[in-house]
């Protein structure tokens, strides 16, 4: 099921499912949003496939004439791993992790699909990173590395837009990583059993037709249940966290010569199975 978040006609955010080139809005159906549908577990996915087969016209819209948002607008959590491909950190010229990388971003970065990307006034080195990302669904703390998919309810595709310049001025990564923008998300979630495994994935990204980031999630150095195993050993996992988990081989900063993001670029992420997320680059008026 794909799961997506849209403005209403009122302006305010709905959850919705995409069927084909059809949005069908679920607030009808008593869910005021993405997180309450998490929350809900199976039983409430199961009441929505009943739904949204005969739901009422109103709740019917075309997909051209919504506005889709990230799914998750304001996660609880937005919880990032860094150097997890191992030929990533080859090409940045650091050592092989033995343990995660963590780092976090902060609400203000969400964006949704074909929202524009704000390239900041006082950084020259502002860089791509295509990314799986898993989503929260049932919480946990100790969660054990085989119990992941009793918590891992859907799977989503971000963009973890990082100013190097900033990333890189101290050991602590967070305000490289986190202007306004910086954070494209989308297009929808997929739920987690359309998705046999995600550790076969192609990924990729493009800019303006040009594939810069080609690769497959089986290179990831720590897999979904380690990262769930390892990040709920220190922090209650919620409904609506989202895990980005690491960028292949490829950015921007790390190219001959570099190339960092540009006004007018055409920026998509595609994942196996998650459809892809475009967003328009601008400068920062």
């Amino acid at each position: 099921m794909r799961l997506l978040t849209f403005q209403d006609r009122d302006g305010t955010p709905a959850p919705g499912v995409m069927m084909q080139d059809t949005v069908i809005s679920l607030k009808s159906a008593g869910f005021p949003d993405l997180i309450a549908v998490l929350a809900g577990g199976a039983e409430a996915l199961a009441q929505i496939e009943n739904w949204i087969y005969e739901p009422p016209a109103e709740a019917q819209l075309p997909i051209g004439s919504v506005t889709l948002l990230a799914p998750i607008p304001r996660p609880p959590k937005f919880i990032c791993v860094g150097l997890n491909y191992r030929d990533h950190a080859i090409e940045s010229g650091l050592p092989i992790p033995e343990i995660p990388v963590i780092f976090s971003k902060f609400s203000n970065t969400v964006i949704g699909p074909g929202a524009p990307i704000v390239l900041p006034k006082n950084s020259t080195k502002p860089d791509y990173e295509a990314e799986l990302a898993f989503v929260i669904g049932k919480p946990g703390r100790h969660v054990p590395a085989e119990k992941w998919r009793e918590h891992v309810a859907a799977y989503t595709i971000v963009n973890d837009v990082s100013a190097r310049d900033f990333q890189m001025a101290t050991s602590q990564w967070l305000m490289g990583k986190t202007f306004d923008t910086f954070a494209p998300m989308g297009p929808y979630l997929v739920t987690a059993d359309e998705i046999a495994d995600p550790h076969v994935l192609d990924i990729g990204l493009t800019i303006n037709g040009e594939v810069l980031q080609n690769s497959n999630t089986r290179e990831l150095i720590f897999r979904i249940p380690e990262l769930v195993a390892h990040l709920s050993s220190v922090m209650t996992l919620e409904t609506g966290d989202v895990v980005s988990t690491g960028t292949p081989p490829g950015v921007g900063f790390a190219r001959k010569p570099p190339r960092f993001l540009r006004p007018g670029d055409d920026v998509v992420v595609h994942v196996q199975g998650l459809g892809e997320l475009r967003n328009p680059v601008v400068a920062e008026p």
